[in-house]
């Protein structure tokens, strides 16, 4: 359990260093005149994102989660692997990547990196890791609450998202 412990801190350290990278970007984005969205929601995804963290370690240590390494090894190989592709989204952006939904009018949708192969890769990792994280150590509960809160929010982000960009393409006259 100590080493679930670590890694669930790991994770919560590099969401802390996503935040650190958010804010100096988003400074960089409305400087530029750029524009947010979405404010509403985004509280709710901070709250779940927190939640499956939380809901991890409490699982595991209340419920006696038990560690089954035919499981566990290839859900640590699934969450390591969303912690690349999320980071993969954020050089692929650079500065435009945020936590929240800001668009910079005027500058061109991304292409590359991930962004070739999915138009929203940072969620995949997301995805991707709010199912495996949990399920490394068989927090099944925890894993099937976030995915399905998680959806749900998706559902709204993307939305939002699309629409900012949509309104931002069209600022500038050109098509998203």
């Amino acid at each position: 359990m100590l080493w679930y412990a670590a890694l669930v801190a790991a994770v919560a350290a590099e969401r802390g260093a996503e935040l650190v990278v958010a804010l100096r970007n988003a400074r960089w984005s409305l400087a530029r005149g750029g524009v947010e969205t979405g404010r509403g929601h985004y509280p709710a995804m901070v709250a779940l994102h927190t939640g499956l963290l939380a809901g991890c370690l409490l699982e595991v240590t209340l419920g006696g989660r038990p560690f089954v390494p035919a499981l566990g090894w290839p859900m640590l190989g699934v969450a390591l692997g969303a912690q690349g592709l999320r980071w993969w989204c954020v050089r692929a952006l650079g500065r435009r990547w945020n936590t929240r939904v800001i668009v910079v009018p005027g500058l061109p949708l991304a292409t590359g990196g991930p962004y070739r192969l999915l138009r929203h890769p940072n969620y995949a990792a997301v995805v991707a890791e709010g199912l495996a994280l949990p399920l490394v150590h068989t927090a099944w509960v925890t894993a099937l609450v976030f995915t399905a809160l998680n959806a749900a929010l998706l559902t709204v982000r993307v939305r939002c998202e699309e629409a900012a960009l949509e309104a931002g393409a069209a600022a500038v006259g050109v098509r998203p």
